[in-house]
């Protein structure tokens, strides 16, 4: 059944029977035609299952990547040590604490003076201990700080001394104190 428009178009001879026979067709087919159906249950677990393994394949690519960039810099630390160490010998045991536990190199005067000055360092390489310059521990502490054992040229933090000069300040000395 056509719409009357339809058929005073046909009569006009504006349209053809068949494009009007084509709209009807299209039209009914909206009229009754169903939405398309949502994904079903295997497909939503499938994409979830998907996305989770996704998400894992990035967590370890992350971590294989990090461990890969830490096996990097402790060999540069490395072959830093070893191209820069000092040449050490010498009859004077030189003692420093390496954690809970203590240590001794033996140094010559010249290097002892060196170390105590700041302008030596003693850092951890393999199982024992060398010597490098302060320049070199810079490199050495960007790449892994737990490798320096020893650094007088360090600063130090002196939060007790500047406590106790704010603490004292309260009590001024008079200028005319005789001792």
């Amino acid at each position: 059944m056509r719409n009357p428009l339809q058929d005073q178009l046909l009569k006009a001879g504006l349209v053809k029977k068949g494009k009007v026979d084509q709209v009807a067709r299209e039209q009914s087919k909206q009229r009754q035609g169903k939405a398309p159906a949502g994904p079903s249950r295997e497909q939503i677990e499938a994409q979830r299952l998907q996305a989770e393994r996704a998400e894992r394949d990035r967590a370890l690519a992350a971590e294989r990547n990090a461990q890969a960039r830490a096996a990097e810099l402790r060999t540069q630390a490395r072959q830093i040590i070893e191209a820069h160490k000092v040449e050490r010998s010498g009859d004077i045991a030189y003692r420093f604490a390496d954690g809970q536990r203590i240590a001794s190199l033996w140094v010559d005067a010249r290097l002892r003076a060196q170390l105590a000055s700041g302008a030596l360092v003693i850092v951890r390489h393999g199982e024992g201990y060398e010597l490098v310059p302060r320049a070199v521990a810079g490199k050495l502490d960007e790449r892994d700080p737990g490798l320096i054992v020893l650094d007088h040229g360090r600063a130090e933090p002196a939060s007790t001394a500047d406590d106790d000069d704010a603490y004292y300040r309260q009590f001024p000395v008079p200028d005319d104190l005789i001792w």
